[in-house]
């Protein structure tokens, strides 16, 4: 199990008492504990993360007489990603380019891109072996972080810059997105200063600080808290579909089994947004699965605020409230395991019912 778990602050203050292990807290902590138990699980999940040591692909080639635009590989920062990266790859293949475009994937990648596309005026069609909510995408978290997307030891100065120009249009673009419609939300967050995702937060995201014990509730000695956002995948993927309808896209349910399949497209570029996909298709076997597992609990419409830290990550949403994780590399079986959810849920549990008084 992972490291990754975030915790963040909230206006909202308990009302009334809350029973946690065997105190009972009052209005002594400004952040309600969540209620982990395993008669509050809603549903579990588990997804295969598209990780490259390497870092992300986002590469032009010639496939016959057509244009292939790589665009896959982002590890746990997919949704993070999804603009910066699209970005990248719509300028490596639309100058110059003129006619329809195919987009490969119907994932976070795919949707991106074919938006990117379709705002620079081009019409696009989209092939996809699955639509959301099958794809990979629906499973994300959706915190606005770049999760375990490449090994610090294993990239290149070129690459480094093209990750920070890509975090930097997503960070940009997501803002201008926040709302109802696309379940994009700003929230405070916690993460334990030791964690190693903390070491971003020197320059981003720009707002954060270390808190003293006395300003949080957290059985942790360093804690830091910052904003950032969240996405709520499972609406945010629907409102992306539609707005590729609405723009005049299309979408196509089809399997391609090789790169010969791709070349009977008739359109003469395209953009493989296929993520785990590529290793088969493309032969990248320096792509992996990592596979991911969460338990989502009843939404706590109280918990307003994430963290991340020794037990895992919380992050609530409107549609649960979800804990994870786990980042088993070269796992491919996409089945939720019963003993690793419970020992997600007893880490989770052991956590909150370790709240103190801070008042």
């Amino acid at each position: 199990m992972d490291r990754r778990t975030f915790a963040a602050s909230s206006a909202a203050f308990l009302s009334g008492c809350a029973t946690v292990g065997n105190r009972t807290l009052s209005d002594c902590t400004p952040l309600p504990p969540v209620l982990v138990d395993q008669s509050r699980v809603i549903r579990t999940a588990a997804g295969l993360r598209p990780y490259r040591r390497q870092g992300f692909v986002v590469r032009r080639e010639q496939l016959g007489d057509k244009s292939l635009v790589h665009n896959y590989g982002h590890g746990g920062g997919g949704i993070t990603l999804s603009w910066g990266s699209s970005r990248l790859a719509t300028e490596l293949g639309l100058p110059g380019h003129s006619g329809p475009v195919a987009v490969v994937g119907a994932g976070i990648m795919g949707l991106s891109t074919a938006r990117l596309v379709q705002e620079a005026g081009f019409p696009v069609t989209i092939y996809c072996a699955a639509l959301p909510p099958d794809t990979t995408s629906n499973i994300a978290g959706g915190q606005f972080h770049p999760y375990a997307v490449f090994r610090d030891d294993m990239v290149t100065p070129e690459f480094r810059t093209q990750f920070t120009r890509a975090l930097d249009y997503s960070w940009r673009r997501f803002q201008i997105m926040v709302g109802d419609d696309y379940g994009i939300r700003w929230m405070p967050t916690y993460v334990e200063a030791r964690s190693p995702e903390a070491k971003l937060l020197e320059t981003f995201p720009p707002v954060n600080r270390m808190l003293r014990p006395a300003e949080h509730p957290f059985p942790s000695e360093s804690i830091l808290r910052y904003d950032t956002m969240y996405i709520e995948t499972g609406r945010y993927l629907r409102e992306m579909i539609r707005d590729v309808q609405i723009a005049g896209g299309k979408i196509e349910v089809r399997r391609f089994a090789s790169p010969n399949d791709l070349g009977a497209l008739s359109e003469r570029l395209l953009f493989n947004c296929t993520g785990l996909g590529s290793r088969e298709l493309f032969g990248d076997q320096d792509l992996h699965p990592a596979r991911g597992q969460l338990a989502i609990l009843e939404p706590q419409p109280e918990v307003r605020y994430a963290f991340t830290g020794g037990p895992g990550y919380m992050f609530p949403r409107p549609d649960g409230i979800i804990l994870g994780g786990t980042f088993e590399v070269d796992e491919w079986n996409a089945t939720p395991q019963p003993e690793d959810i419970a020992r997600i849920l007893s880490a989770q549990k052991s956590f909150f019912d370790s709240f103190r008084c801070t008042a």
